[in-house]
């Protein structure tokens, strides 16, 4: 019966050092994936989160007053119509002649 017991308890020491060592080894095999990874997204030229989001707004930003000049273009285009169909069209040369004043 005694042998059994140290038996067991041999058993039970080789399984903890078994298991203390294969913690040792996971923990080594993180760090080097680990720096693996950084190396490779290091070459990756990536760029931070914060600076995507920054370049976002910014982007939403600029399509914002792009939408808002293409509205205000579009009124003045449509007040200059309304305001050219009450006039005749005239010719460039008949603008200049008209503005050009001749010598007496």
């Amino acid at each position: 019966m005694q042998t059994e017991n140290r038996l067991f308890d041999d058993l039970a020491r080789v399984a903890a050092g078994a298991l203390g060592t294969l913690t040792g080894v996971r923990g080594e095999v993180e760090s080097r994936l680990r720096e693996q990874f950084e190396r490779i997204l290091g070459r990756m030229n990536l760029v931070r989160r914060e600076e995507f989001d920054a370049v976002q707004a910014m982007a939403a930003k600029a399509r914002a007053e792009q939408e808002a000049l293409a509205a205000r273009v579009a009124a003045l285009e449509a007040r200059l119509d309304a305001g050219t169909a009450a006039r005749p069209l005239r010719s460039r040369a008949a603008v200049r002649k008209a503005k050009t004043v001749e010598p007496l």
